[in-house]
């Protein structure tokens, strides 16, 4: 098999359609509600009906949350506020329907999916269907060694592809992106400075469970470390990810690609999916039409890579806790627009009306 090349996807993604947006566009102009009277409801039942291609905009009934679940070496260094090598009690917690994500998936009926890329556990600890994918165990320290070989970055990659070919085929019509990670989110911090030119210390938060001092110094320093070891494959996306990304970044990054391809929306999470996204874009600039922001959750690696996605979070509350939580609470919104745009009646034609016509 020859070796993945990322850039092949950008002959791949397609833009939605323009034209079935215009059409959208005319259709909220004859509505009974005022245009601009819903805000942005109506740039998103636009949206949603450019990426379905049809008008009315059709209701989101299959929606899913899917989460990637890894560990990463680098939470060694003590940069987290939750010991090394524990993604997978986070994994449990889900699956036991304790985890935040799963409190709201029960409550709005969407369904999860984890997929454990790269926990650092005994597969025996976790259901089958969630580890039976997984790329290796753990991700290395990117501080000072490669959180994947090239290989096992394409394996990730691939891995992603297979997951949204997987929910494309069984009807998924959006999904909730998130991760379940321990240091994950220094490795996305690391990813989103390496391709935005910026410093360590411009993208360093303070994670899902909030570090004191000390660990945000740790956690900038080890940043700064692993830029150092990323600016030299800045040009390779799949070494990018090899080098200071992991099996749970990489398989996300595949995942986002291939539902572009599939033609399958994406709301985005926190800074994890968001880094993975940044990655996506540099593959196939046409990507992030694909997608939303659901929210924005503090972290400033985050808001860089949206800026630099010229993608507008939908909620800004403060949620911090990862999961994918932050963006299942934008799916109502998101469900809101569509019905809204889909069912709200048309005005009823006037004699000005049919004179202009």
């Amino acid at each position: 098999m020859s070796r993945l090349n990322l850039d092949d996807f950008s002959d791949l993604i397609e833009r939605p359609d323009s034209g079935v947006r215009r059409d959208a566009e005319e259709r909220r102009e004859r509505l009974t509600v005022p245009a601009g009277a819903l805000g942005r409801l109506d740039e998103l039942g636009e949206w949603l009906s450019a990426a379905q291609g049809t008008v009315p905009v059709k209701p989101i009934e299959h929606p899913r949350v899917i989460l990637f679940a890894g560990d990463h070496g680098v939470a060694e260094l003590g940069v987290s506020a939750r010991p090394a090598g524990s993604a997978h009690t986070l994994v449990r917690s889900v699956l036991d329907g304790a985890g935040p994500v799963a409190v709201l998936a029960r409550r709005l009926g969407t369904s999860v999916r984890i997929v454990d890329a790269g926990l650092d556990c005994d597969p025996e600890l976790l259901p089958e269907d969630v580890v039976r994918h997984r790329v290796r165990r753990g991700s290395g320290r990117i501080d000072v060694e490669d959180a994947l070989t090239v290989e096992e970055a394409e394996a990730a990659v691939r891995l992603g592809m297979r997951i949204a070919d997987e929910e494309a085929d069984s009807g998924t019509d959006l999904v909730v992106l998130g991760d379940l990670s321990v240091g994950g989110t220094t490795a996305a911090a690391t990813l989103i400075a390496a391709l935005c030119g910026t410093d360590a210390s411009v993208v360093t938060g303070r994670g899902g469970a909030a570090i004191d001092d000390l660990a945000w110094m740790r956690k900038c320093a080890a940043i700064r470390d692993a830029l150092r070891r990323a600016r030299p494959v800045l040009g390779d996306q799949l070494e990018l990810l090899a080098a200071v990304g992991g099996a749970d970044l990489a398989a996300t990054t595949g995942f986002l690609l291939q539902c572009a391809v599939r033609r399958m929306p994406v709301i985005l999470d926190g800074v994890v999916s968001s880094a993975c996204a940044l990655v996506a874009q540099r593959a196939a600039f046409r990507a992030p039409d694909w997608w939303l922001a659901g929210q924005l959750s503090g972290e400033p690696a985050q808001s860089k890579a949206l800026d630099r996605m010229a993608l507008n979070p939908l909620l800004d509350h403060g949620v911090t806790v990862g999961e994918g939580t932050g963006a299942l609470l934008a799916l109502p919104l998101v469900q809101a627009a569509a019905a809204l745009a889909a069912e709200l009646p048309e005005r009823a034609e006037t004699e000005g009306d049919r004179a202009e016509d």
